[in-house]
């Protein structure tokens, strides 16, 4: 891959009632190759992503470090509690330093 990340994916209910718990899942393509793999009798360049960060309303809400042991195109679902309308940023980083980014909005009514 060169350049930008491919565009992630997310699955986000666009509103919710207060207290209520929603369902977040992403998924972003990327072949997470730990430069092990051999391609014949070349090996396969190390590209790897390294970072997974979500922020609501400008808070870190989860954050995650990527390893050798996740899969290719990482897909993550987690649950929050919905309190207020809240404004949602999703970024991945590789090693290159590369990142990929998504938003999202959530109305709580």
């Amino acid at each position: 891959m060169s350049g930008a990340l491919n565009a992630p994916r997310i699955r986000i209910p666009r509103s919710a009632r207060a207290g209520e718990v929603i369902e977040i899942r992403t998924l972003i393509e990327h072949p997470m190759e730990t430069g092990l793999r051999q391609d014949g009798s070349r090996a396969v360049p190390r590209d790897m992503l390294t970072r997974m960060v979500v922020r609501m309303n400008g808070e870190v809400l989860l954050a995650a470090d990527l390893r050798n042991g996740t899969a290719a195109n990482p897909f993550h679902v987690f649950f929050v509690r919905m309190e207020r309308s809240s404004a949602f940023e999703f970024t991945w980083t590789d090693e290159r330093g590369r990142s990929a980014r998504a938003e999202a909005r959530v109305s709580v009514a």
